[in-house]
């Protein structure tokens, strides 16, 4: 007797499955290939057709080309896991970029206050108008969490499973309280000053959420930035961190030679800037990351327990 028939794949025994599985696996790949390159050549295209301002890439291309980067950061998180967003959990990734939208909506209701960007070159049709503003809001999420799994496999960091539930909460009760109470006023604080001074305050709202949704996520068992930070875990923090480094760069990059498009009137530093963006406004984006990663975990424990690791 010979292990020759176990080796042989013409005959379909072991070797044969082999082969199939091997097959199966150079197919998937070729298939995923093509959503990384499908994602490339849309980011590519939309931009150069910016540049050379041809329609409708150039009214559309923030939503356009952060389409495109979903596609393709997402292949690559498939690629390199075998597990993605898009891929392994879309009924959610419909409810994360739907729920973007409204939670953005929260930041414009502030923008009323603090008066610190504003639209132009937006289409006249309002029906035409909105729908631009619900596709590109609906971006914003979906792109901070992909860019940090997007880090998270540059890093090589490998994805473990979700913590489960603590026991008791991640922090202690009084240090807790003195987050929220602090997370509320720093909200608040754009409301409370005068509109002179108003404008001066994006920084507690771009942390504000953190401090008071952070702690409650916690004591509700959810993902939680303080939690990981007792329990010795950083890879949600890098991850995130520079996630919002990369999708600011991107945003403003892709926002600058645009027809339709955002202008700062930041007070600070308004003449130094990379793209539209004053040069102080760029740490705002790591904060708007962990902010966006509190304000989902929340809301999704409004509804449900479970669901997909964010940031890992």
């Amino acid at each position: 007797m010979t292990d020759e028939p176990l080796n042989h794949g013409g005959h379909g025994g072991h070797g044969g499955k082999n082969v199939q599985g091997l097959r199966s696996a150079s197919a998937v790949s070729t298939v995923v290939n093509r959503y990384v390159l499908l994602g490339l050549a849309i980011m590519i295209v939309s931009q150069a057709a910016t540049l050379a301002k041809i329609e409708p890439f150039w009214s559309w291309n923030t939503p356009i080309a952060w389409t495109g980067f979903l596609i393709f950061a997402d292949a690559i998180v498939w690629r390199a896991r075998r597990d993605s967003w898009i891929h392994s959990a879309p009924r959610e990734f419909m409810l994360l970029a739907l729920v973007s939208i409204p939670l953005w909506l929260l930041f414009e209701g502030y923008n009323r206050v603090i008066r610190n960007w504003y639209y132009v070159g937006l289409p006249d049709h309002p029906a035409l108008r909105y729908f631009g503003y619900a596709w590109s809001f609906a971006t914003i999420w979906p792109a901070l969490f992909l860019g940090a799994e997007l880090i998270s496999v540059a890093r090589r960091s490998r994805r473990p499973a979700p913590p489960a539930s603590p026991a008791r909460p991640a922090l202690p009760a009084r240090p807790a309280l003195v987050s929220v109470a602090a997370g509320g006023l720093m909200l608040a604080s754009p409301f409370l000053a005068p509109p002179a001074i108003a404008q001066y305050l994006a920084a507690p709202v771009w942390l504000g959420f953190i401090f008071l949704l952070d702690p409650i996520n916690a004591r509700l068992g959810g993902e939680s930035l303080w939690s990981d930070w007792r329990a010795g875990r950083h890879d949600r923090l890098i991850n995130l961190t520079l996630s919002g480094f990369l999708c600011g760069v991107l945003w403003e990059l892709w926002n600058y030679w645009s027809r339709a498009k955002w202008h700062y009137s930041v007070p600070i530093m308004e003449n130094l800037k990379i793209f539209e963006m004053p040069v102080p406004g760029y740490f705002g984006f790591p904060a708007f990351a962990l902010e966006c990663f509190t304000m989902y975990v929340f809301m999704r424990l409004l509804f449900t327990r479970g669901g997909r690791a964010i940031g890992l």
